[in-house]
């Protein structure tokens, strides 16, 4: 029987830097492993054609970071063209990076005749306004019903949170087409770590920021993490204003942000002008050094605006639980984010703007031994629902389902 083959299309693709194509890559290597035939359709610094393993990866020149949102639809319209200079496919899964794309899947399904799964990581144009992108009325209803109609005729839509398949059912998206599958933390926070290892890379050195060695060896502080992108969706004030209330009660506490994004240089300025010498910056470390870094945060915390409740749900979630870490989650209730520790009772959630009420919670973490290790226990128990294979294996039978593979196997 012939094997059945997908094109995943994203903008981001590794080692370009995103969680979206470190799940996209996750995924595609497990499609392959199943002996699905995958293609990847991506961007990076120049055009090429390139193996990732058995996957085949086309790249479209475009810039790692667009300066500019036209940039973004300059490359919608790149990967559309260029969808069409690779082979048909059984499937075609859209994601979210750049926005819109679910119409390249639609326009793909329409003229090819092959199947067509939607992988919602944000909604948009939902998001768009969250994100302080203003757009005039006209143009965002006009996207708002075109990105609906493109869902409902999609053949399935997965979604990473309850939140989000809550708001696409209330904004008129069929039920039935909507399945609610998790992100999962990168491979080297588990134990099949082995099967994604890539080389160390160099990692540059940022002005007021302690080593990565020096954050290491250092174990007198008590260590609030945030690890990962800080963008327009992640506003870091709340934090800050914590970090000063607690900079001269409470020295052992320390404020440790590792990654990059538009935010980081904000944070590194406000470090300088507050004088606060309980902020540490480190840049986006190798995945070598990923659960070491991890491990190290003592309590970890996920910042999102309230105004995005239901358009994205931050993946530093379950890398945190992966290390069975206790959160504080910065921002609105009606969250995926905020079920899951409420669930697993892994942490609690602040609303943004509340600078009395973080400090007083990340005080409540380090003064009450009991109460941590409660909060551990549940992340512990969280992290061992969320892991990659669960959502990996609900995705390749979803996969199956949606173009009869199953069937075929079984006759």
């Amino acid at each position: 029987m012939r094997r059945p083959s997908v094109l995943f299309i994203n903008r981001v693709y590794p080692p370009g830097r995103g969680a979206s194509g470190r799940v996209l890559r996750d995924l595609a290597r497990s499609f392959s492993r199943e002996g699905w035939q995958v293609y990847v359709l991506t961007t990076g610094p120049k055009a090429i054609k390139e193996r990732d393993g058995a996957i085949k990866v086309m790249r479209i020149k475009a810039d790692g970071k667009p300066k500019r949102d036209i940039m973004y639809l300059w490359i919608w319209w790149k990967l559309l063209v260029s969808s069409f200079k690779l082979p048909k496919t059984d499937l075609v899964v859209t994601m979210t990076d750049p926005p819109m794309t679910s119409l390249i899947g639609r326009i793909i399904a329409a003229r090819r005749r092959t199947k067509h799964i939607h992988w919602c990581q944000d909604l948009y144009p939902d998001l768009l306004e969250a994100l302080d992108v203003k757009l005039p009325g006209f143009v965002s209803r006009f996207l708002s019903k075109v990105s609906r109609r493109t869902m409902q005729k999609a053949d399935k839509n997965i979604v990473i949170g309850r939140c989000m398949a809550k708001h696409l059912s209330h904004t008129g998206l069929s039920p039935q087409k909507i399945t609610v599958i998790p992100n999962w933390p990168d491979h080297e926070l588990g134990g099949d770590a082995h099967l994604y290892h890539e080389d160390d890379i160099s990692i540059p050195y940022i002005e007021g920021s302690k080593s990565y060695d020096e954050l290491l060896k250092d174990d007198q502080k008590f260590r609030v993490l945030y690890a990962g992108n800080l963008g327009r969706a992640h506003p870091f004030a709340s934090i800050i204003g914590a970090a000063e209330l607690l900079a001269h009660s409470n020295p052992e506490i320390e404020f440790v942000f590792v990654g990059e994004g538009e935010g980081f240089d904000k944070i590194a300025k406000e470090r300088s002008k507050r004088g606060l010498e309980n902020i540490r910056l480190l840049p986006y470390q190798p995945n070598s050094r990923l659960r070491d870094i991890m491990q190290s945060g003592d309590l970890h915390l996920i910042s999102m605006k309230h105004e995005a409740a239901g358009y994205l749900v931050p993946c530093k979630l379950y890398s945190a639980l992966a290390v069975s870490r206790p959160c504080i989650f910065v921002g609105p209730y009606a969250t995926e984010t905020a079920k899951v520790l409420q669930d697993f009772s892994a942490g609690q959630v602040v609303p943004q703007g509340d600078v009395r009420a973080l400090a007083d919670a990340i005080l409540h973490y380090r003064n009450n031994g009991e109460d941590w290790f409660a909060a551990h226990e549940g992340a512990a128990k969280a992290g061992q629902v969320f892991v990659p294979a669960e959502s990996i294996d609900a995705w390749i039978r979803r996969a199956e389902d949606v173009i009869g593979y199953v069937q075929k196997k079984a006759g």
